[in-house]
């Protein structure tokens, strides 16, 4: 099966299995611990049941969203997720000219490798994601560099204080720093096409990938990381840090991670203008709540902020029910990256394609012309 025979998200995910070594794949598809979170995250969509509205005339549909300002052509992007590039030469451009194609949201991930500035002249509307420490001598100069980059988003992840346990990614030998290990020998040598295509057209061309956009100064390569990098002082991040990033970043600011809502509250209250509910995808805290499971009281809790969702969306009803309960916009992970190692920035494209299709079907029959109308009448509770 090639790419464009792909029906489903699902059929990018056994494509990409296929390409990729087995310690990447792992890493893309994974989650911490017993994998309790992931599992949460798409069990919380099977909660909700649609109340269609028929003989309503949806014969022209409007799947477009205005998120600060910025309108996109869909209600759903791509959410931030590092090292992209291992499972396709220069992944994060792919990315980010696959959302720019099809009209999405994007947000740079701060683990990835190539320089922001490259990013923001391909796709100006790209949002930058922050892994930021406790330590202005860091924050004042990376402001300063998103702010020439011309960045118009910042997104503070607030949920990764400390590297979770993944053990799936250990079993298969995978880590970041990425250390030579024999499984990932094994794993080379058995996807061929990706060691010519990524591996060895990676080192021809660049070298062994840098971390590069962390903070102001490039970083370490991914083999390596120096003592006192960006993962020096996360640990210590208050909302004091973000009181002083909201006052000192001129932009819009959203902070990615929150589940409770009176922390969306806290975030209202110091001017933050809009949050990413998430649980990280299942990749932090195993056991944590779904995310969906807690939007509605969230929403509720902060009626002034811009409320986004990621966690478990693989189909286009995944995003209708999100944007039923509230969000404004919904962010996929792994779907966009299963298209990256099914197919490039081509099976990447075909991963929005297939959600932006379902949306627009499901939006029809569902009866709902625009998805911008649609509101909590559409769904009912499942008991």
């Amino acid at each position: 099966m090639g790419i464009a025979a792909a029906l489903s998200i699902s059929d990018l995910r056994l494509l990409a299995q296929k390409r990729l070594p087995a310690s990447i794949f792992g890493y893309i598809d994974g989650g911490s611990e017993d994998q309790a979170t992931v599992l949460a995250n798409r069990r919380a969509f099977s909660k909700w049941a649609f109340l269609t509205h028929p003989l309503v005339n949806v014969s022209q549909r409007d799947l477009s969203v205005e998120i600060f300002g910025e309108r996109f052509e869909l209600p759903f992007g791509i959410s931030p997720m590092g090292v992209s590039s291992l499972c396709e030469f220069e992944g994060d451009l792919a990315l980010a000219n696959a959302a720019k194609s099809v009209g999405s949201p994007f947000i740079l991930s701060a683990a990835s490798t190539v320089p922001l500035e490259r990013v923001m002249t391909l796709y100006p509307n790209a949002w930058y994601q922050a892994y930021i420490p406790a330590n202005f001598d860091v924050i004042t100069p990376l402001l300063a560099r998103l702010e020439r980059a011309k960045v118009k988003v910042l997104v503070i992840t607030v949920d990764v204080q400390l590297a979770s346990t993944r053990e799936n990614e250990l079993r298969n030998g995978f880590s970041l720093p990425l250390r030579p290990n024999l499984k990932l020998l094994i794993g080379g040598i058995l996807r061929p096409r990706w060691v010519m295509n990524v591996f060895l057209r990676t080192l021809l061309l660049k070298g062994i990938p840098h971390f590069e956009n962390f903070t102001a100064e490039r970083g370490a390569p991914i083999v390596n990381v120096v003592k006192g990098d960006h993962r020096s002082g996360r640990a210590a991040m208050t909302w004091d840090e973000v009181a002083k990033i909201r006052k000192a970043w001129t932009g819009k600011l959203v902070l990615k991670g929150l589940l409770r809502p009176e922390d969306a509250l806290q975030a209202e209250k110091i001017g933050v203008d809009g949050i990413i509910v998430s649980n990280h995808g299942g990749r932090q805290l195993d056991g944590a709540v779904a995310s969906l499971d807690v939007l509605p009281e969230i929403i509720e809790s902060a009626p002034n902020l811009t409320v986004m969702l990621d966690g478990g969306i693989r189909r286009g009803t995944d995003v209708l029910k999100t944007l039923a309960l509230g969000a404004k916009c919904v962010f996929i992970g792994r779907p966009a990256l299963y298209g990256l190692g099914a197919g490039g920035e081509r099976g990447v494209l075909r991963a929005l394609n297939i959600i932006k299709s379902e949306v627009d079907v499901d939006l029809a029959l569902l009866g709902c012309p625009h998805s911008k109308s649609l509101d909590s009448s559409y769904i009912t509770p499942v008991n």
